[in-house]
């Protein structure tokens, strides 16, 4: 399986990220990539950039290197019922949203509130993908968050930072594969973002990958790898 995309990277104005735009993009044509999206964390993520760059996001160019450019948001889930920290007015503006919960911005909640949780971000019509829901931290019921997906036409992200040694996401490798069976089961889906937050990480999706193999997960289930499955779930 060849992945062209990767929907899920950060740079140094997220705050705790280490690398440039033009630094991404070059490490994007590097690993030939055909699209590559930057979604900067929103501005409830402590030492994150704040909504005047959201709004400026228009004066990037949309293709680079050869290379097809989305600029967008990986939005906090700020509360139980799913509201997120960038109004609709910048919204409207981004070429993709990630909704995601973090720890900074809302509690680890019972798997009825993070269900709530997810399923108001997925009622938001700006919002394209639900982030890295394989944190062990914010159960969930994963069967009914797949048929959420399907009811309300989002991608759910398999993060391959989740599974690498280092990160602080709990039982993320054995949630993912209980989410991708569901979602082989019900044909939702998925796709996978390298979270990356320095040019070593773009486009690395190995991780995920394995698990694609270990559970036969179907090929035309898997945005990376058609890059009209994944426009097909955004605004723009």
């Amino acid at each position: 399986m060849k992945y062209i995309l990767d929907t899920h990277t950060h740079t140094v104005a997220s705050g705790h990220a280490y690398s440039t735009v033009d630094e991404m993009i070059n490490a994007a044509a590097e690993k030939t990539l055909e699209l590559l999206a930057i979604t900067e964390h929103a501005p409830k993520m402590p030492g994150s950039c704040q909504e005047i760059y959201f709004s400026n996001l228009k004066v990037l160019p949309r293709e680079k290197e050869g290379i097809q450019l989305l600029f967008g948001v990986e939005l906090n889930i700020m509360d139980y019922q799913g509201n997120v920290d960038l109004p609709e007015r910048l919204l409207q503006q981004m070429d993709i949203v990630i909704a995601s919960m973090h720890t900074p911005c809302v509690p680890h909640g019972t798997v009825e509130q993070n269900m709530s949780a997810f399923i108001g971000a997925m009622k938001n019509p700006y919002v394209n993908i639900i982030g890295h829901p394989d944190d062990g931290k914010y159960p969930v019921d994963y069967e009914e968050l797949v048929l959420a997906a399907k009811k309300y036409h989002k991608l759910l992200e398999v993060n391959n930072n989740s599974l690498m040694p280092h990160s602080f996401r709990e039982n993320a490798r054995e949630n993912d594969i209980t989410m991708l069976k569901f979602c082989k089961k019900h044909q939702v889906p998925v796709v996978v973002g390298s979270d990356a937050h320095h040019t070593d990480y773009v486009g690395r999706h190995a991780e995920a990958y394995e698990i694609f193999e270990e559970i036969d997960f179907p090929e035309s289930l898997v945005a990376n790898a058609d890059k009209e499955l994944l426009l097909a779930f955004l605004n723009r």
